[in-house]
Formats: C-alpha cells, sequence, structure tokens
C-alpha cells in the first residue's frame, strides 16, 4: 500500500518525525530556519499532508500548488498564518494545538507582568553596566501587582488561567470580550467592563485576544491614551494586536508606565528597533509556550491530527470544523 507524502516544514521537539515516518512517507526541511516560501511552495507539490509552523503562509497560492493536500497540521493554536476559508472551500481540514499551552503561557504573561511593572530589565542593566550604587530609598520604584486592579483583553482559555494566577495576588479583576462571561465571573470573580472602561480602570493591563479584522491594531493611540499614566502593559496575543509606533510613543513619552511583550509586530524585532532601546519596554522572543513539556505535547498534538486526517477520520482538533459538514 502506498503511503500518504508528509510535508514538515521544520523539526518539531520530541519523536514526531520518527511517528510520522512510521505511517507516512514524510520529508522533513532540514534547515533550522523557516523554510523558505521557495522551497516550501516547491516541495509542496506531491504533499497529501502538510505539518506546518506559524511561520509557514498557508494561502491560496500554495493551496493551488499542492493539487494532493488533503490535510494541513499546525504546531500552534493560533492561525492567523493560514487561509481558514481557502482551506475549507477545497475541503482540506487545519489543525491546531489548543489547551496543551494554555498553563504555560499563563506562566509566561505572569512573568512578564512582574519584570514590566517592577523594572527589572532597568535592574539587570545597572548591575551588568556597573551602575548598581548605595541603596535608594528612591531607585527602581516599580509598581505594586498585590492589591492592584488588572484588566484582561480576551478572556478565553489563557484568560482565565491568567485569572486564576491574579486571585493569589488578591487583584480585583476585570475582563472585556465580544460577549459576557456570567460563568466566568462566579468561578474567577471577574468583573465585565467595557474595553474603553477597562483601559481607564486598570493598573496593569494584559492583551490576549485573537488576531482578526476587528482586533487588528486594537490597543492603538487612542486606547494608550486612556490607560492611567502609571499602568503596565502586557502583549501576549499576537503582534498587530498593538500599533507599535503608538506604543513607542507612549513609552517614550511615559504617558503609560511599562510593557511586556512576547509578540511584537514587526516580529522579529529588529535589535535598532526603537522599541528595543526603550527602558521601559521588556521583550522577550514569542516564548510564551516555551517549556521543553508543551512544546513536545504541541508536536504530538498537531501529528495526532495529521494521521487521523490521513487515516480518513476526523481531526481531534479541527480550527476548520465546517469542512466536516455535508
Amino acid at each position: 500500500m502506498t503511503l500518504p507524502r508528509v510535508l514538515i516544514t521544520r523539526r518539531p521537539p520530541g519523536s514526531v518525525v520518527e511517528a510520522l515516518g512510521s505511517e507516512t512517507e514524510a520529508w522533513m526541511w532540514p534547515g533550522n530556519r523557516a523554510m523558505p516560501r521557495s522551497e516550501l511552495l516547491a516541495q509542496v507539490c506531491e504533499a497529501d499532508g502538510l505539518y506546518c509552523m506559524l511561520t509557514d503562509g498557508i494561502d491560496s497560492e500554495l493551496l493551488d500548488a499542492a493539487p494532493r493536500l488533503t490535510a494541513v497540521s499546525q504546531m500552534a493554536v493560533g492561525v492567523d498564518n493560514v487561509d481558514l476559508e481557502a482551506c475549507t472551500a477545497r475541503r482540506i481540514p487545519v489543525g491546531h494545538t489548543p489547551d496543551v499551552l494554555t498553563e504555560t503561557t499563563a506562566d509566561t504573561v505572569f512573568g512578564l507582568l512582574i519584570a514590566a511593572a517592577r523594572r527589572f530589565r532597568e535592574g539587570m542593566e545597572d548591575v551588568v553596566e556597573g551602575r548598581w550604587g548605595e541603596w535608594d530609598p528612591l531607585g527602581l520604584v516599580g509598581w505594586d501587582l498585590h492589591d492592584s486592579t488588572l484588566g484582561i483583553v480576551g478572556l478565553g482559555r489563557i484568560g482565565r488561567a491568567v485569572a486564576r494566577r491574579a486571585s493569589g495576588f488578591r487583584m480585583r479583576m476585570l475582563y472585556t470580550k465580544r460577549t459576557r462571561d456570567p460563568a466566568a465571573e462566579r468561578e474567577l470573580g471577574v468583573e465585565f467592563r467595557s474595553f474603553e472602561a477597562l483601559l481607564a480602570e486598570s493598573d496593569h493591563v494584559i492583551v490576549l485576544t485573537s488576531l482578526n479584522s476587528g482586533t487588528h491594531r486594537l490597543i492603538d493611540g487612542d486606547a494608550l491614551a486612556r490607560m492611567k499614566p502609571t499602568a503596565t502593559l502586557v502583549n501576549a496575543s499576537r503582534g498587530q494586536v498593538l500599533d507599535t509606533d503608538a506604543l513607542v510613543q507612549a513609552l517614550a513619552e511615559r504617558r503609560i508606565a511599562a510593557a511586556g511583550l512576547d509578540v511584537t509586530d514587526p516580529e522579529p524585532m529588529p535589535p535598532e528597533h526603537p522599541l528595543v532601546s526603550l527602558p521601559n519596554c521588556f521583550i522577550v522572543p514569542h516564548i510564551g509556550s516555551a517549556t521543553v513539556r508543551t512544546r513536545t505535547l504541541m508536536a504530538e498534538r498537531a501529528a495526532e491530527n495529521l494521521l487521523a486526517a490521513l487515516g480518513g477520520e476526523r481531526m481531534p482538533y479541527c480550527a476548520n470544523p465546517e469542512v466536516y459538514r455535508s
């Protein structure tokens, strides 16, 4: 029996490649960077299944180049790099990896919040550059998390996990989303606010919404102007949810106190970008889910999705479930 052909765009962690190789004819891009677009288009033409990363653009051009393609599986939760409508029109299910990275990403979000609010970057730079002098009662004073007000923009799985952590800091928790969530209010003690009211009331704002046409540059100059001058902003959703130029200006002029970013626009952020040099901006390179255990689970879930689809079964974690409707 002829095995289905699978293209893997970059080596995932664990033993996923070997597992796929035992049930498919798998070929993996050997480079340690994102697969070049020209190579991707050249190799996908004979693939039945595609195991991809969020750095790969899955669009109509690629789908047109892959007449045999019957399944796409991405090692990520977000699929904003995938044209879901085009895949659905071709009846191609798209797999993703929800749930397994929720708690790990929430840990990262809280780490960013603490680091930004308590000015860890500035403190570390003082140590490294020899500026650490005698104790100063006004030296590097930051802002408390405990007994403060936290605003969560997007109360999904990760937002709920962040709220559970915030309760341990005795934080008053506000949230905003398209539809009110009474169950979360009862379970977590969160209070619903409009987007504008949340920005105005919060000491710390965490952005966890998905990227779509309605959230593109949601945090713009007007939104930043609504925040307190002592407020901290954390973005762990997608870089394009935030207007980078507006953030640079707000931080430089101290119209907000600090920012912690796991995602940026552009990404990767070039070292000469003005955001990088701002002392009140703490940036890490999209490492929200970067633990050995979580990345391995993500890789395994992506393989599970792909093998199910290639075997004629429904993907257990499908980003476009409408593809299965008759």
